[in-house]
């Protein structure tokens, strides 16, 4: 009904006025959804996670510690949605969904008597105000680097976007209010400082980590260490920025440590598959020039066999260089291939990313296809090779001309080609 609406509307005014009417139009949803639903969150302890990278990594960490502790918890993620032992994957492409989707889903949290809702929050949110009548307890914040700026308009506009979700905190009614904030990274300090209850910090500055892409990570924390199978410096934050919020919420160090090492698989985050073939195989949604980075270095000592594509036709092209840029530095062999083109050229877009590329990558625009060839291609490596997967994590569709979609998953791929390989 609010799709026809919303068309409806924008055939009748002029297009310049149809912008300048569209955030009233969302706002006013948003309070509708409110008036319906009755602010839920007012009746749930409710935690949001904001940052460019990291949300989801650090939503379900948070989650298992959480339920560890015995906690009834409730998500809302690019991942899926939980209520209690309830799931469902997020299919919708929208880690802040519309159109009453968030109030409601707080509201079947409330019903079902969940002590905590963890809810991803995001820069494209807060363009629709779907931040609005989220009443938070606490803010998690992971770190800040370019995304969106074509979306926002600039950089900066991308971080007010962010600064947006501190400011909600900041305004909200519950006491004790908490922010945990990356203190390495250079937007922790506007977090740290919001005028709340509680304003804790994280760093791994004083803090001893090792990550390894066979073992997986371990933190030093207050005297104990923590450890979560997935590699990456990237993990250790992750880590540490869950344990600061359980901590800060008296939760025992003993669930801390159990509640990390429970959390043993997240969804298209450095997710491994593994169907007994002798090199290694992970899918992964870096889509971001920092994170595609910190994913390779997170394997520095395998012969790297890269798949890409880049992430949403007719948005951020600014990226698209340097995405295969980097691949080129850190891999040994660089497929390019079709991700998320929408109404553009996916050819153009894959030409885009091999401007700055020194040597000819390979180029095929099936995905299938392409993912098929790196594990070929990865057999000659054997042991010391590893595939990874990029880009699109747990996205359900390929997203095509006119709002057409491919029903996707890089994972499920991944495996039905792989027992291909080893019959």
């Amino acid at each position: 009904m609010y799709t026809t609406v919303k068309k409806i509307i924008k055939g009748i005014l002029p297009g310049d006025l149809y912008k300048r009417l569209l955030p009233f139009y969302h706002l006013t949803l948003v309070y509708v959804g409110i008036f319906i639903y009755r602010s839920p969150s007012r009746s749930l302890k409710v935690v949001g996670v904001t940052g460019t990278k990291g949300k989801s990594s650090v939503t379900e960490y948070i989650n298992g510690i959480l339920e560890e502790a015995g906690y009834k918890t409730a998500i809302i993620s690019t991942i899926r949605f939980k209520v209690g032992d309830h799931n469902e994957p997020n299919m919708l492409k929208m880690t802040m969904p519309g159109r009453f989707f968030i109030q409601k889903y707080l509201a079947k949290a409330r019903r079902a008597k969940c002590d905590w809702a963890i809810v991803e929050m995001t820069s494209e949110g807060t363009k629709q105000f779907r931040h609005k009548g989220i009443a938070l307890d606490a803010l998690v914040f992971t770190n800040i680097s370019p995304e969106h700026i074509e979306s926002h308009g600039s950089f900066e506009n991308y971080v007010a976007a962010k600064k947006k979700i501190g400011s909600a905190l900041a305004h909200s009614r519950k006491r004790p209010r908490t922010i945990v904030a990356n203190a390495d990274d250079e937007y922790g300090d506007y977090f740290l400082q919001l005028p709340v209850e509680n304003q804790v910090p994280y760093t791994l500055e004083n803090t001893t980590y090792t990550t390894d892409n066979t073992k997986g990570t371990t933190v030093s924390y207050n005297g104990q260490t923590l450890y979560s199978p997935f590699p990456g410096e990237f993990t250790a934050y992750n880590m540490l920025a869950a344990a600061q919020f359980a901590h800060t919420y008296g939760i025992s160090d003993t669930d801390i440590k159990n509640g990390l090492e429970h959390t043993t698989q997240i969804l298209g985050r450095v997710q491994k598959i593994d169907m007994g073939q002798p090199f290694a195989v992970y899918v992964d949604y870096a889509h971001t020039p920092d994170s595609l980075e910190k994913l390779y270095q997170a394997f520095p000592e395998k012969t790297k066999v890269c798949v890409l594509g880049n992430a949403g036709g007719g948005r951020d092209t600014w990226k698209r260089p340097l995405m295969g840029k980097i691949a080129e530095k850190y891999c040994s062999e660089v497929i390019l291939t079709d991700e998320d083109p929408y109404d553009e050229d996916p050819r153009a877009i894959v030409d885009a990313m091999q401007e700055e590329m020194t040597t000819k990558p390979a180029i095929i625009m099936d995905r299938r296809e392409a993912i098929k060839t790196a594990f070929t291609r990865a057999q000659k490596y054997a042991n010391d090779a590893v595939v990874l997967i990029t880009g699109k994590g747990t996205d359900p569709y390929i997203m095509r001309k006119n709002g057409t979609k491919e029903p996707w998953s890089d994972a499920r791929v991944a495996k039905e080609e792989l027992e291909h390989i080893l019959k």
